[in-house]
């Protein structure tokens, strides 16, 4: 073992010598290293860059069947089993055909099988991106002259409109919002792409997780009420723009006394058995060794009933329709549509990014491996890029699916191939069975299905004790979505988080310490008593950066606190003693006048201390407006005779302070030596130490 070198002494004393730092090169060359490493292409280097695109390819070949099988086959199932009634559900969402929403499960689930890092995520349709897809395909169909509200009732519907589409007849409206549907999920995939490209997956940090329950909140409220019409049966215009969900709950109110009354006592009913049986699965979670298939369950007794009864016929109950079997041609996506929904298609990305990135991270966390968030960009966004030239729709990870299948005992994404498989079966032989499948029946499904995200509204006074920037981001990201728009809520929870990010590094606590007793560590005064202050040395602690927008806060609390206006007196001083402000050009500089040849030792102080130690243990960084702060500072401290020192710099403050001529040039400067100081303790033994060698010389003068 390497034994490390003693530590040199200066006069007995240890002494710290810094390393020299690493030769930087250039940006010229480190750009040309780049592009050779890029440029290089042996066997290795290719394998490696597939294995870094196409993660299954490195883990598939180190796979334990005996171990890990078992868990990926009952975990593929009951996802499987899940998606099926989530896939024909959301697609009311989505205003798009039960078959599109099978298509998506389909792919996402074999793509992300590919490329993802994740091993627990489950990427599938999303009922919060299945909203705002909605809400694009609403808008585009209005534009084009058609109908959203009118659906395609009736058994034949559905079969109707994709085989005029299939056989390049006119594109009714069934075809039209699934073009808008796959230009959508094509650019917003594009976004998600170049995102992990260009390494950007720190982006989707920036949304935190108040903003995403909050937007989460407003967006099941807001796919709650698009849900009521299904569940009473009534037909209300779909309305778009702000205020969507106020007009909504209007129009639902004027058109109540026209409710389809086997509409709404089949909601009831199946609203009462799946909320009772999740409460029971919810508190019986433990005992239970896989999750009970409710929805299915559901979906396949209301299926046999609404067959054999007869309720479309008789009682004008709206059905899902014939859902064709197979796979369409692929097709590929309108340029033309997908200009006009560039722009929504960017709220789309970010919101489907920041869920996927954050679920991976967290799954990957609780079961001890790591994620690479810039991956989970790519294989989200090629999960949106491909199918969509398959007739497919915008996805994402979604937690409650993510969550079953950790429960199910999931160990690597060989679930998501089981999970496609059972999809499949259903594309080619178990679609049609789903005919004569009451709407209403599909939206208990979806409501049933935001419990977890309504019941969040429960965590928003314990988020207001943790911290009431947080508890608003998320009331103002919730109210935003509800009373305006989705998207606009989304942009309103960015721009209201930076701004409560900015508050609180724009004033910071700033506290006057004092020491503890005779140790050498110090504490606010203001929080606790039988400190003891040091005298003649005034110790001030800024609890944040110092940059261009606190500077002034900055000052205006250290003058406060120290009572003097350092800025001020020098500044009064210097017109009644020119000569005195002309001595003391060096301290502009930032060197530190010792009592050699510093008039300032001539000045009587006004302050009652001769010394300022700024704790900067606190301080993460300096701008230029923070420097020329601290420079200024020390000149006006100087000419008052007061030393400013600084403590517990960190290494980036000190580099900072070095390149701006604060201290001196070279590292080790014995001006660097005389205002830096590893501790608030040493610093302040060194103040007093200058005053006890000062007072002699001023005695003398």
């Amino acid at each position: 073992m390497e034994v490390p070198p003693e530590c040199p002494r200066r006069g007995g004393e240890l002494v710290l010598v810094r390393r020299q730092p690493p030769v930087v090169p250039g940006l010229r060359e480190m750009l040309k290293a780049r592009l050779r490493r890029s440029c290089a292409c042996n066997r290795q280097e290719f394998w490696a860059r597939v294995q870094d695109l196409l993660p299954a390819t490195r883990w598939l070949p180190t796979y334990r069947p005996r171990e890990d099988l078992a868990g990926d086959i009952m975990s593929g199932l009951v996802i499987g089993i899940i998606l099926v009634p989530q896939a024909i559900a959301y697609s009311l969402l989505a205003g798009l055909q039960p078959i599109y929403s099978l298509y998506t499960s389909f792919f996402a689930n074999l793509i992300y099988f590919l490329m993802g890092t994740s091993r627990h995520v489950s990427v599938g349709i999303f009922s919060l991106l299945c909203l705002m897809v909605g809400q694009v395909v609403d808008r585009e169909l209005l534009l084009a002259g058609f109908d959203p509200a009118q659906d395609s009732l009736g058994p034949g519907g559905n079969s109707s409109a994709l085989d005029a589409e299939a056989a390049g007849r006119g594109c009714g409206r069934d075809c039209h919002a699934v073009r808008v549907a796959t230009a959508l999920t094509l650019v917003a995939g594009l976004y998600q792409v170049l995102m992990g490209v260009l390494r950007l997956g720190f982006v989707s940090a920036y949304l935190s997780q108040p903003l995403l329950d909050g937007f989460a909140m407003g967006a099941s409220v807001t796919i709650l009420t698009s849900q009521l019409k299904h569940l009473l049966g009534v037909q209300v215009p779909r309305h778009q723009g702000p205020g969507m969900v106020v007009s909504t709950w209007l129009s639902l109110l004027r058109r109540a006394p026209q409710a389809n009354l086997c509409d709404v006592l089949t909601s009831a009913v199946c609203l009462a058995v799946l909320l009772a049986t999740k409460e029971l699965s919810d508190r019986c979670r433990h005992r239970l060794k896989m999750p009970l298939p409710v929805e299915l369950l559901v979906i396949v007794l209301a299926t046999l009933v609404s067959h054999f009864g007869k309720l479309h016929e008789r009682f004008g109950s709206s059905v899902a329709g014939d859902i064709p079997t197979g796979f369409m041609a692929p097709r590929v996506p309108d340029p033309g549509l997908m200009r006009r929904v560039a722009l929504d298609a960017l709220p789309l990305a970010l919101v489907g990014s920041a869920f996927s990135v954050s679920l991976a991270e967290m799954f990957a966390r609780s079961h001890g491996y790591s994620v690479r968030a810039n991956q989970e960009l790519l294989a989200v966004g090629c999960c949106n890029v491909l199918p969509a030239f398959f007739h497919c729709f915008a996805t994402s990870a979604a937690l409650a699916k993510s969550l079953v299948k950790t429960a199910t005992g999931c160990r690597t994404q060989l679930s998501s191939v089981v999970s496609a498989a059972v999809v499949l079966l259903v594309l080619l032989v178990l679609a049609p069975l789903f005919r004569d499948l009451q709407r209403s029946v599909l939206a208990c499904v979806i409501v049933v299905s935001l419990r977890g995200a309504l019941r969040k509204v429960r965590d928003v006074p314990q988020l207001w004790r943790l911290s009431p920037a947080d508890a608003l981001v998320w009331v103002a990201t919730a109210a935003t979505c509800v009373l305006v728009s989705t998207e606009a809520g989304l942009l309103a929870g960015v721009l209201l988080s930076l701004l409560s990010l900015a508050g609180r590094t724009q004033r910071p606590r700033a506290v006057l310490l004092a020491r503890i007793g005779g140790s050498g560590f110090y504490e606010d005064t203001a929080e606790f008593e039988g400190l003891v202050p040091e005298p003649g040395v005034q110790v001030f602690r800024f609890a944040g950066p110092l940059y261009y927008a606190n500077k002034d806060f900055f000052l205006r609390s250290l003058y406060s606190l120290t009572g003097l206006d350092a800025g001020r007196e020098a500044a009064r001083r210097k017109e009644q003693t020119p000569e005195a402000g002309v001595s003391k050009g060096d301290s502009v500089k930032g060197k530190d006048p010792g009592p050699e040849g510093s008039m300032a030792a001539l000045v009587p102080t006004v302050a009652g201390f001769h010394a300022l130690v700024i704790d900067c243990a606190p301080l993460l960084f300096l701008d230029a407006a923070g420097l020329a702060t601290l420079r200024k500072l020390h000149q006006d401290y100087a000419a008052l005779g007061v030393a400013l020192l600084l403590a517990c710099c960190s290494p980036s403050v000190r580099d900072a302070l070095r390149r701006s001529g604060f201290l001196g040039k070279d590292q080790g400067d014995v001006d660097e030596e005389g205002q830096l100081f590893h501790s608030v303790h040493d610093a302040v033994q060194a103040a007093r130490a200058r005053q006890r060698e000062q007072a002699p010389a001023d005695s003398a003068l």
